[in-house]
């Protein structure tokens, strides 16, 4: 294990520097082309806490700690003591205590990691999967590693973020990076679901006045499960005025890609025959996670490893 970065936790993606952002990245793509070795220098312990669905990220985790040699502790939070009301800190305080390393964190409450990383006692390391709607940092670091496999840099890219904006932490987490990658952002979908704070990343604009200008379109699901304004659209009106349709995709470069942080609602971010192709790196975004994650991890247990 050598690797040129060391983290002690992975909470929110503007505590990475661009130079450790970098090394990450060409770490995970290290992985991905099988030239990068890794040996554990002493069992490790990982548990992945998901306290909301997941696909991609719990399982894409579990395979990149499978990937390192990683032994996983499984944790159900239906069946665990959460469910007769104990909190998140003491599950964590156990699970530190039994000797878990890292724990991965998917949970409701935005930055819940503040009280677990301030206490004296737990010492294991966390990574935030998802804090309600606060950040997602590893998938903004696939969603980075995939743009820049196919474009070799950031600067001067012009990517549209479409759909529900306020809702989503995939959203703000490649925000707050892309700006600061000097990318140029433009946001898209119903005014009512876009919010004003991210005004200092990008613009706001129509989706058919940019199409053509575009070099990524990010479409973001709709999270039906955060609306609680009772504002709702068919699937065949949101597709017609905010997806991304046969047609408004005819009109994208040819160089241009689509993305998504999945699970994608067919025919409602985007027309269903588009998922798969040629110009879609949805499934890209799903195997860079695996070695993203592992080049996270590698960060984190040489944090643990120097202490």
């Amino acid at each position: 294990m050598n690797p040129s970065i060391k983290l002690k936790h992975l909470l929110k993606v503007e505590d990475l520097s661009q130079t450790e952002l970098m090394s990450l990245i060409s770490a995970a793509q290290s992985f991905k082309d099988k030239s990068r070795a890794f040996t554990l220098e002493r069992p490790t312990m990982a548990c992945n806490l998901f306290f909301e669905n997941s696909t991609r990220t719990h399982r894409s985790f579990e395979m990149a700690e499978r990937k390192l040699g990683i032994d996983v502790i499984q944790f159900d939070a239906s069946t665990s003591s959460t469910s007769k009301g104990e909190s998140l800190y003491d599950t964590i305080l156990t699970m530190s205590a039994i000797g878990v390393d890292v724990c991965v964190i998917r949970h409701n409450q935005e930055e819940y990691y503040n009280q677990l990383i301030e206490s004296q006692t737990i010492t294991c390391s966390i990574i935030n999967g998802g804090d309600g709607k606060g950040q997602h940092p590893t998938q903004c670091l696939l969603d980075l590693m995939t743009i820049y496999e196919e474009f070799q840099s950031f600067e001067g890219l012009k990517i549209a973020i479409v759909g529900d904006i306020r809702n989503s932490r995939v959203a703000r987490s490649n925000a707050i990076m892309l700006k600061r990658l000097k990318a140029e952002l433009y946001f898209c979908g119903p005014d009512m679901w876009l919010d004003p704070a991210f005004d200092e990343y990008g613009q706001r604009a129509d989706l058919d006045k940019i199409i053509d200008q575009m070099d990524v379109v990010m479409l973001l699901r709709v999270q039906h499960e955060r609306h609680s304004d009772g504002i709702s659209f068919s699937k065949e009106d949101y597709h017609h005025q905010f997806g991304l349709t046969l047609d408004r995709a005819s009109r994208m470069k040819p160089s241009a890609i689509i993305m998504h942080p999945a699970p994608v609602n067919r025919d409602v971010e985007l027309a269903d025959a588009l998922v798969e192709s040629k110009a879609s790196r949805i499934v890209t975004q799903m195997t860079n996670g695996v070695f993203i994650r592992m080049a996270v991890l590698e960060a984190i247990l040489a944090y643990r490893s120097s202490l």
